[in-house]
């Protein structure tokens, strides 16, 4: 991973999905839930307060999560496609 995020950002990798009905058809993309897991793989090291105090991320690196669906910037790592994001944007820590 050569990307290292800044401040609360934290990179993510997607998970490709596919929903489908059960007779097996592929669902439209305007179908899709609004939210989406992802594994983290970089975390910045936290946002600091008004006094200058720092605040730790609450994810780490590994950690597979669910992500509001929209938000981000999806950028190429090598040959993966990631996305960095604000770690406010994260809605919950899956297991």
């Amino acid at each position: 991973m050569a990307l290292k995020p800044l401040g609360d950002r934290v990179v993510v990798q997607f998970e490709e999905t596919e929903e489908k009905t059960a007779g097996g058809f592929v669902l439209a993309g305007a179908s899709r839930e609004t939210s989406k897991t992802a594994r983290v793989l970089a975390v910045g090291q936290g946002i600091r307060t008004l006094t200058g105090d720092l605040v730790a991320p609450n994810v780490s690196v590994g950690d597979k999560v669910l992500v509001e669906n929209g938000p981000g910037l999806e950028v190429k790592d090598g040959d993966e496609k990631v996305t960095i994001i604000r770690e406010s944007d994260i809605l919950a820590i899956i297991g």
